[in-house]
């Protein structure tokens, strides 16, 4: 059988996506919100039809075998799945395509690639699930360069090694997550980290982007698993010895956790596991108040239960996505262990809603598929399809997209009014419409909550690009202005960095700096990214 390619434009694998009749129901669903009758379509370019820029570079004889300059290679090797990338991609704008894609199977490909290209003054933009919502894979390099290679490390994909006994994994950079999961599953483990861009995302990529993952609490980032990494760079190999906690100076692991393929290409890591679950209960609790579901969840945080999900949806989040009559705060609560029936915590963390005047269903509460039911069935669905929503958004000239952040107890309140406003306000200035805004929690912690932010706006063709961007601007000045971060895990990329600049400390830009130099003294990877 052919192998499936992942789309160009697009979630997912090609032949993938919404059926006409969900489509329909999307760009319906979207009318009525906006007050419109429908939406003038455009359809994707041909891609036949699009015309890129002749490779500046020839392909070196040592790397034939494991290069090429197709044109399906290199376009979809362009962007990623942001906004703005599938904004220029239905404009045919592909000027900034890898001169080469370079397909790795090894380290020794990794090292070939990076010796030629320092060489040569190419630069090298290490690719993984090619899921970045950031700007983070875009060959954007500026001028400086005499070409650039896209370099694809989805061919280093085995699992080398399990460790049962300790629940840890020696893992490939470029293996994908369900393929990982699948491999686990025999010795009933799990690394039980789901993020959105779980079917496209890679070991390196997560590593290298600081992923977060679908459980909300307790272990929510990819750093709570990276036992030990290994890193190759252009002047050598990084490898942290494989421990399960050190008190022995700055830890190596955190300089390759977050990289973002500027300082080296992540090609093997030790990643913690866990047991696969065998008790579950989830079941969602509805608010009369926004703020009293905030309080919830903060009370659940800080109570020591440790819930898998703790979700929280405001009014307008929960009835866009069929989980609630938008009157209601919702949050969706989970539970589970490998270990022991999870009923005495449920138990006690519905009492706490119930303390905040939440209510639910408590059949649902008990039923172990409760997840799959109700409103908690109906986000999950949701969440599950959003990410294919976009192509039928993006061609009707509908702004649809995302921001996360995180901020402590103490000032959400504050931050939540003055972010949303200001996104509100941005969205009616650049569109000349009135837009919605909505806001979840994708993470919580006990000293505070990571929201995520959803904006929507009728858009005009010819002008989505410049219309996005300047909503973007406003929205993130708002959340630095206002004490947040500019991503609670989506990376820095090309898209967040003046707004990165902002939030680092000067002086540990300057050390950055001067790490970049160190490992990567010809300024050949991922220029434009963290530093």
């Amino acid at each position: 059988m052919a192998e499936k390619r992942p789309k160009i434009c697009g979630w997912g694998y090609e032949g993938e996506g919404l059926t006409p009749d969900e489509e329909t129901l999307v760009l319906g669903r979207y009318a009525e919100r906006f007050g419109v009758d429908g939406f003038e379509r455009i359809d994707q370019p041909a891609l036949d039809a699009i015309a890129l820029p002749t490779p500046r570079v020839e392909v070196p004889a040592r790397l034939q075998a494991i290069c090429s300059t197709d044109a399906y290679d290199r376009m979809s090797h362009t962007y990623g799945k942001s906004f703005p990338d599938y904004v220029r991609i239905y404009d045919g704008n592909f000027d900034n395509a890898p001169d080469m894609v370079a397909f790795a199977t090894s380290e020794n490909d990794v090292t070939a690639v990076l010796d030629w290209a320092t060489g040569a003054n190419v630069a090298v933009i290490p690719f993984g699930g090619g899921s970045s919502v950031v700007g983070g894979i875009e060959p954007a390099v500026g001028g400086s360069f005499a070409g650039t290679v896209s370099l694809d490390l989805c061919g280093l994909d085995q699992v080398v090694e399990i460790d049962r006994t300790s629940r840890a994994a020696r893992l490939q950079g470029g293996l994908r997550c369900p393929a990982m999961e699948a491999a686990l599953k025999p010795h009933a483990l799990t690394m039980r980290h789901f993020p959105q861009s779980f079917q496209m995302a890679t070991v390196g990529g997560m590593i290298a982007t600081r992923s977060g993952g679908h459980f909300a609490t307790l272990y929510t980032h990819i750093d709570d698993f990276v036992e030990s990494v290994r890193m190759v760079t252009p002047v050598g190999v990084i490898e942290s010895r494989r421990l399960p906690g050190s008190g022995a100076g700055p830890s190596p692991d955190r300089m390759a956790i977050g990289s973002e393929g500027a300082l080296g290409v992540i090609t093997e890591a030790w990643l913690r596991l866990q047991d696969r679950p065998l008790y579950r209960a989830s079941t969602a609790v509805q608010f009369p108040d926004l703020y009293q579901a905030v309080e919830a969840v903060r009370q659940l945080c800080q109570s020591g239960l440790y819930p898998a999900n703790v979700r929280l949806l405001d009014e307008s989040e929960a009835f866009l996505n069929g989980a609630g009559d938008g009157r209601h705060a919702v949050v969706v609560l989970a539970f589970e262990s490998a270990d022991h029936p999870v009923d005495a915590w449920m138990a006690r963390g519905l009492a706490i809603c119930r303390d905040l005047e939440g209510t639910y269903d408590d059949d649902a509460a008990k039923d172990p598929e409760g997840h799959t039911a109700g409103a908690a069935g109906a986000w999950r669905n949701a969440f599950i399809k959003m990410p294919h929503f976009r192509d039928a958004l993006i061609s009707s000239a509908v702004i649809s997209d995302t921001f996360e952040t995180a901020i402590t107890w103490d000032r959400f309140r504050a931050f939540h009014e003055t972010v949303k406003a200001a996104t509100e306000a941005a969205i009616e200035e650049a569109t000349g419409h009135k837009g919605i805004v909505t806001c979840r929690f994708t993470h919580a912690y006990p000293d505070g909550c990571a929201p995520y932010y959803t904006f929507q706006a009728r858009g005009r063709h010819g002008a989505l690009l410049e219309q996005w961007q300047e909503i973007k601007r406003q929205a993130s000045d708002a959340v630095i202005d206002s004490g947040g971060t500019i991503t609670h895990h989506h990376a820095v990329g090309r898209d967040h960095m003046p707004w990165y600049r902002r939030q680092r400390p000067e002086l540990f830009g300057e050390a950055l700096d001067a790490v970049k130099q160190r490992l990567d003294p010809a300024g050949i990877l991922n220029p434009g990214v963290l530093v």
